[in-house]
């Protein structure tokens, strides 16, 4: 085992009690008559002149009735600030009483162990404490006497000070002011305590923490040469903290409202930094004496600390180190080492195991770093006194001719060490015999031994010899060798128990401390050899199963059918729920489709994906019919009818996507142009955003709505114009954290998702079903295996919350639990999500058919396709062209065309390419050539003379040649990127086919898990198998409706403050839908490229 140095470690034995020094009143064997000029709580106190030495002092005192001055408190001490005998009093001292004691810690501190024979003398102006060896100095005295309130010849004449007289209420934090000043601030302090002592209710728990952290701060301030310099500070530091702590100890509502366990750590840290600036001031050894215990400290080598004595054994409290051999590994490396033994005489940590005796604090530093030491191979000896421990048993008996002497013990603590010593009237070897519940006998006993005169006639039996088991056990002495007449036995006993403070745990705890075998009853030996708190078993076991008696265990399902009745119970619920799934999937198929709009004209190859979200609201969904209208820097759309004849859109809460294309690029999109016409049964429509997409360009064009589009909602509008969101915007908290809670519980969240998931997501509802529920038959696995195993006493608590403890071997539980459920469940759930889906392309065949039905070709449709595309062209202000009236004859066809040809010459003279110049020199050839493609079918009889019909159809031909060579132009300075996006994007899926893979999966863990969780609950019985299904229930109550709701906010609040906005969805199928766009301009212009 290893040994654990660290902060507070605190080391006591039981048995005995050592009472805290309480405040002496000053003792008078009779009234004193005369009169008396200072008085302070009934007490007169009267300062003598002459020239005495202290023992001298002393007699007159006490032949007067009085005796000098013992006890000084914060009030006295302000009592005395404030007394003005007269004239300059600086040169003036008085002796004290023997051991003055301040109630809040008058400390001594000298480079070596101080003298027993000490005196005190008083100053005043400032009031200072001085402790000197030479008690034959010859000075005054002060001397306290009982004023009698019946005394009609005693003048009650009180000085007028802080102590006294009625001042404002002072709060704590005004000794935060005085942090940089320790002379102010320890004199707000001794007032803050005069305060807290004199106060109903006082120290509260805010007041007394402030007070310890401005103090602490003051201390931490100061510097070792002024800690040197200044003592009188530096004991004044010490009395301030011991005064609050004793304070807090005694408060009125202590048992309403105790300490914190924390409280002593918070002042021995005042303590530790006082030591340890004192200590690196100097090389000599450091003595701290106060009331409560003793500080001492010392500086070291590594080399020096082997087999080093600290402390006072003299005194018999002091701490033996182990040899270098232990130490030098882990001490080697630090230089110098500061060793800091603290001893009190009272309990800084109250608790019910009734700990009496001596505590101490054994710390190494080395500068500001503490030093752990562990594993290491040798024990550190403690060795702590107790100065009122009594001999529980002490009999002396008569031991007659072949009989026995059996002693009786009730153990009621199993950590208790027990000494017992048999001491015979002559020299002789006894053989005693330890029992468990009944005397020993040949057959009945624990554990024996021989005592013999070499050994003391002692025997230690230890806790593992009593297995730690309470209880009545039996000692049973007798002659091992000759007896001899009237031989007495005179058998003595006594208990210790070895512990040290658990910081983490807060409470005492005996791990890797024992009581050595030098223990005496008024001295306890320790010797401790701690792990750290991470020494116990990493790994849990589950449950033990007999997998073997598979066929003997599924036997007794007529007698223990509970786990198999709940397994029934949910395979059940899922197959109802999986058929509905698989209907609501067949039904959310056909809605998810991409839809590319019908008014997008056959040549405009410019492409925008425009997705429309709308609300969760109650009657969001709108029957009417919508029109949308794009808005850019460089142009604007027509007005598009957003319509699909294959499927409903705009329904609450859908995702509804359009391929919208345009002749040319708009530039950034700006404004979002939103009308419907208020048809149907429901008009009214809840719009919550748009986002809109740059096909070409990747950049996406994000609109906030949040509105109603309605006659009798909202603002009563159901024409609206939106303006596209900005950056800042886009990337807000709250737009990202709105963004990513909705998409997170819709998707994220594998239960609530089974109701309404995300409408383009691969993953369908049948396959969030089917994970779920061997998220479920994993859940009852694992919880079954682990339910109800033994608890593991020496696993150490990690932190505490109220009655809430976590344990080390519970963390362990949660992490096992998870590496078994969550690696499988979260592949499953990514193969599914990260599946590719199966596109299924239109039949050749079809067509085909549709080329041979081709629409008729008349007049009036060419004419209405002339001007829709320069109507189209003619809406960009870059094109200057100017829009025409409606073409009605083949003369105003050829005013057309002349626009066309001067629009051409245009494009020509252009000497910068762009996106622009390319998609409209291709928009343009396109009608071009659909054009040129309806001349040549129709009759020449349309036109007034054969004549103007060639004319018209060469015209057209010439222009289609000056078109193609514009474009070609344009296209080679400015070529389209869309085929390598298109690459990049396509790589983040899944074959289709791993969807096989996915329910193999999830199969085969759906299998393993029903049948662990069959055969524990039929190893379990019925019994076990009732309470473990009600433990299950609220541990898939905390799993679905608490862990899974904080993962999913967690995540939201993590992408929001990284700022990283929802990205935008890629599929093929956009690149299909793109493709079918394509087709159209196939067929419209009778060319399969352009």
């Amino acid at each position: 085992m290893g040994m654990l140095l660290q902060n507070s470690v605190f080391l006591w034995m039981s048995v005995g009690f050592v009472s805290l020094l309480e405040k002496s009143e000053a003792y008078t064997g009779k009234e004193f008559p005369a009169e008396c000029e200072f008085v302070y709580r009934n007490i007169c106190f009267e300062f003598l002149g002459g020239s005495e030495s202290w023992s001298q002092a002393r007699s007159s005192c006490e032949k007067q009735g009085g005796e000098l001055l013992k006890v000084m408190n914060s009030a006295i001490e302000l009592f005395l600030k404030n007394i003005t005998i007269g004239g300059n009093t600086s040169n003036f001292s008085w002796w004290l009483g023997e051991r003055v004691q301040w109630q809040y810690l008058v400390p001594i501190i000298q480079n070596a162990y101080i003298s027993q024979d000490n005196c005190t003398y008083m100053k005043l102006d400032p009031l200072q404490l001085v402790t000197t060896s030479d008690c034959n100095q010859r000075r005054g005295f002060l001397c306290t006497h009982n004023v009698w309130k019946s005394s009609s010849n005693t003048k009650n004449t009180t000085v007028s000070s802080h102590a006294t007289r009625s001042r404002p209420k002072r709060g704590v934090d005004l000794m935060a002011s005085y942090v940089e000043n320790i002379d102010d601030l320890l004199l707000e302090a001794d007032k803050e305590l005069l305060r807290m002592e004199t106060t109903v209710g006082e120290p509260t728990d805010n007041s007394r923490d402030e007070f310890i952290k401005h103090l602490l701060n003051g201390t931490k301030k100061l510097t070792p040469e002024f800690a040197l310099r200044n003592n009188d500070t530096i004991s004044h530091i010490i009395n301030c903290s011991t005064g609050i702590f004793l304070l807090s100890l005694d408060k009125c509502d202590i048992n309403t409202n105790p300490n914190p366990k924390s409280l002593f750590e918070a002042v021995f840290e005042i303590f530790r930094t006082i030591s340890l600036l004192v200590g690196n001031g100097t090389t000599h050894n450091v003595l701290i004496r106060h009331p409560v215990g003793n500080i001492f400290q010392s500086r070291h080598t590594p080399t020096d600390l082997s087999n080093a004595v600290l402390g006072s054994e003299k005194d018999s409290e002091f701490a033996k180190l182990p040899s270098y051999a232990a130490l030098g590994p882990q001490l080697g490396k630090y230089n110098p080492i500061t060793a800091q033994l603290a001893l009190f005489s009272i309990n800084p940590h109250p608790s019910d195991d009734n700990i009496s005796g001596a505590v101490c604090s054994l710390l190494l530093s080395c500068g500001n770093k503490d030093i752990t030491l562990s594993n290491l191979s040798e024990s550190i000896q403690i060795f702590l006194t107790r100065p009122n421990a009594t001999i529980q048993m002490n009999t002396t008996i008569v031991l007659e001719k072949d009989t026995k002497a059996v002693t009786i013990f009730n153990v009621s603590d199993p950590n208790m060490t027990i000494f017992i010593s048999v001491m015979p009237s002559t020299n002789v070897s006894l053989h005693l015999v330890l029992s468990e519940g009944s005397p020993p006998t040949n057959t009945h006993f624990n554990k024996m031994t021989t005592l013999s005169p070499t050994g003391d006639y002692r025997w230690m039996l230890t806790p593992e010899m009593l297995q730690q088991t309470p209880g009545v056990w039996y000692v049973s002495s007798s002659v091992s060798n000759s007896w001899e007449p009237n031989m007495t036995l005179t058998i003595t006993s006594f208990m210790s128990k070895c512990l040290y403070w658990d910081i983490a745990r807060e409470t005492w705890s005996t791990d890797g401390c024992h009581v050595g075998d030098k223990s005496t009853p008024q001295l306890t030996q320790c010797l401790c050899n701690h792990l750290t708190i991470f020494g116990s078993s990493f790994f849990v076991m589950p449950n033990h199963v007999d997998i073997s008696r598979t066929s003997e265990l599924f036997a007794t399902v007529s007698e223990n059918f509970v786990v198999l009745a709940l397994l029934c119970t949910f395979f059940g619920l899922y197959l109802v729920t999986l058929l509905w799934a698989c209907y609501a999937d067949r039904r959310s198929s056909s809605k998810r489709k991409m839809t590319l709009l019908e008014d997008n004209h056959p040549g405009a190859q410019y492409n925008y994906l425009i997705g429309f979200q709308t609300g969760h609201r109650k009657n969001a969904g709108t029957t009417a019919n919508v029109t949308v209208k794009l808005i850019g820097s460089e142009g604007e759309s027509c007005t598009y009818n957003l319509t699909d004849p294959d499927k409903p859109v705009f329904e609450r809460g859908a995702f509804d996507m359009f391929l919208l294309a345009t002749p040319f690029p708009l530039g950034e999109v700006r404004n979002l142009r939103l009308q419907h016409d208020n048809s149907g049964g429901h008009p009214s429509w809840y719009i919550n955003k748009v986002t809109i997409q740059d096909l070409q360009t990747r950049h996406v064009f994000h609109f906030f709505c949040d509105c109603w589009l309605s006659t009798d909602r909202g603002d009563s509008m159901t024409k609206k114009t939106l303006n596209a969101a900005k950056n800042n915007e886009i990337a807000s908290f709250r737009n990202i954290f709105q963004s990513r809670t909705s998409t997170g519980f819709r998707d994220e969240h594998i239960w609530v998702s089974i109701v309404d998931p995300p409408s383009r997501s691969p993953f369908t509802r049948a396959q969030r079903v089917s994970c779920c529920m061997s998220l479920l038959l994993c859940t009852m696995a694992i919880n079954i295996a682990f339910w109800n195993i033994p608890t593991d006493e020496d696993s150490p608590v990690l932190f505490s919350i109220g009655s809430l403890h976590i344990t080390w071997q519970e963390v362990m539980v949660g992490v096992q639990s998870g590496l078994l459920m969550f690696p499988i469940n979260i592949l499953i759930i990514t193969i599914f999500r990260s599946i590719r889906p199966r596109m299924i392309s239109k039949s050749k065949k079809g067509d085909s058919k549709e080329n041979l039905r081709p629409p008729a070709v008349t007049l009036a449709a060419i004419l209405k396709d002339t001007e829709e595309v320069i109507s189209s062209v003619s809406s960009s202000p870059r094109n200057k062209m100017s829009d025409m009236h409606r073409l009605e004859s083949t003369t105003d066809l050829g005013l057309a065309l002349d626009r066309v040809n001067e629009f051409i010459q245009l494009m020509q003279g252009e000497s910068e390419s762009g996106p622009h110049w390319v998609y409209c020199s291709k928009f343009l050839l396109a009608g071009l050539c659909h054009l040129l493609m309806c001349l040549v079918k129709l009759d020449e009889k349309h036109f007034p003379s054969a004549q103007e019909y060639q004319q018209t159809l060469n015209t057209t031909n010439l222009l289609v040649c000056k078109a193609e060579m514009v474009f070609s132009s344009h296209l080679a300075f400015c070529p389209l990127p869309v085929e390598k996006k298109k690459t990049r994007s396509a790589s983040c899926w899944l074959p289709w086919w791993c969807v096989f893979l996915g329910w193999f999966l999830l199969l085969s863990i759906s299998g393993v898990s029903t049948y662990f969780t069959l055969l524990y609950g039929f190893w379990y019985g019925r019994g076990k198998s009732i309470k473990w299904v009600m433990s299950l229930g609220l541990s898939l109550f905390q799993s679905i409706f608490i862990l899974q709701p904080l993962k999913v906010i967690g995540v939201a609040v993590i992408f929001a403050l990284l700022l990283k906005p929802v990205a935008v969805e890629e599929t093929e199928e956009i690149q299909q839908v793109m493709l079918e766009q394509q087709d159209k301009c196939r067929r419209y212009t009778g060319k399969e490229t352009l």
